[in-house]
């Protein structure tokens, strides 16, 4: 009888219970693949996304982009990997929700440390990546500079945050509970935002004595987004690249003008790490400001892998801290 795991797929978009969990033969790389048992699997919003129908995708789909394991497989033309290495991955292709999976070898990287703990690489990859091209990518950020982080206080809000005071930058991050804001404070955000509580723009306003802030980084969408262009200052930058409260309309063109010649961006990792070099450049960051204190990875829910539709609807619900994994 041949080799079985499981995984799960999404054979219907709806709420987390649409998830069904399906055995599939084993499945062998090819020359230039690996095949990964899995430690532990990342889980992103955009994972809630799919399965909820609010993002495109193809069904029935897997679900997950990014894990961490062991690579007991290793396709003859692959040289940076070894059998036994344990590594971590993120490829655009969703299908990580499950106990092993096969890669290309170009979105695999050795971990560094090969004693870290699957939970905090998985829980870092990702957000991790996102975090590091909003930071370092978007425009030169330094000292002097200020940046409104929204969400701080989730997976890649945490990272953002730390990852932005690294390199000198003043960091005003919202929240929406008490236990978030003190969060932040711990993480090197020293003017958290608990809203709705507190007025954000007002915020912004106290602390760069009216300039604004250089980069908004706006993780809310139409809830928050019209007022994030009050928060810019004069050529300021935008970047949306969440929207858990739905895409803002469409901008005016002369309210960009009127309110500072601001730009604005809707990145996305996917672009940020097409090239395998950027994805590798990313990651060695990422796990290098790990290895020396600089980041710590928060990973504040841990769940087991058949538990995935719960882990979804405590991220929905706005029920977890930092970053959020599965173990099988």
């Amino acid at each position: 009888m041949s080799a079985t795991y499981g995984r799960f797929v999404v054979e219907k978009t709806g709420e987390p219970e649409v998830m069904k969990w399906i055995s599939e033969p084993v499945q062998h790389p090819g020359a230039n693949d690996i095949r990964v048992r899995h430690e532990a699997i990342g889980v992103d919003y955009i994972d809630t996304q799919i399965r909820g129908g609010l993002l495109p995708a193809t069904l029935p789909t897997g679900l997950g982009f990014a894990g961490v394991g062991e690579a007991v497989e290793v396709g003859a033309d692959v040289k940076h990997i070894k059998k036994g290495d344990r590594v971590a991955y993120m490829y655009f292709v969703a299908g990580s929700y499950g106990e092993e999976r096969v890669v290309p070898a170009d979105r695999v990287v050795a971990l560094p440390d090969q004693t870290l703990s699957p939970e905090l690489a998985a829980g870092a990859l990702f957000r991790g990546l996102t975090a590091w091209y909003l930071a370092n990518r978007l425009k030169p950020l330094g000292k002097g500079d200020t940046a409104l982080v929204h969400a701080a206080a989730g997976g890649v809000g945490l990272i953002l945050t730390q990852w932005l005071a690294h390199l000198g930058v003043t960091v005003i991050g919202t929240v929406d509970t008490r236990e978030k804001a003190e969060a932040l404070r711990e993480f090197g955000c020293p003017h958290p935002v608990l809203m709705p509580d507190e007025d954000f723009v007002a915020k912004v306003k106290d602390v760069t004595g009216g300039k604004g802030v250089s980069v908004v980084y706006e993780s809310i969408g139409v809830a928050t987004f019209e007022r994030s262009l009050d928060c810019a200052k004069r050529f300021g930058l935008i970047a949306s690249y969440g929207w858990p409260s739905g895409d803002p309309d469409n901008v005016s063109l002369m309210t960009l003008r009127t309110k500072g010649s601001l730009f604005i961006t809707r990145p996305t990792v996917t672009q940020y790490t097409a090239e395998s070099e950027d994805f590798r450049a990313g990651a060695a960051a990422l796990f290098d400001l790990i290895k020396q204190g600089k980041l710590r990875i928060k990973v504040g829910n841990s769940y087991p892998l058949r538990e995935a539709a719960r882990a979804h609807a405590d991220l929905v619900a706005g029920r977890t801290l930092g970053s959020v994994v599965l173990v099988p």
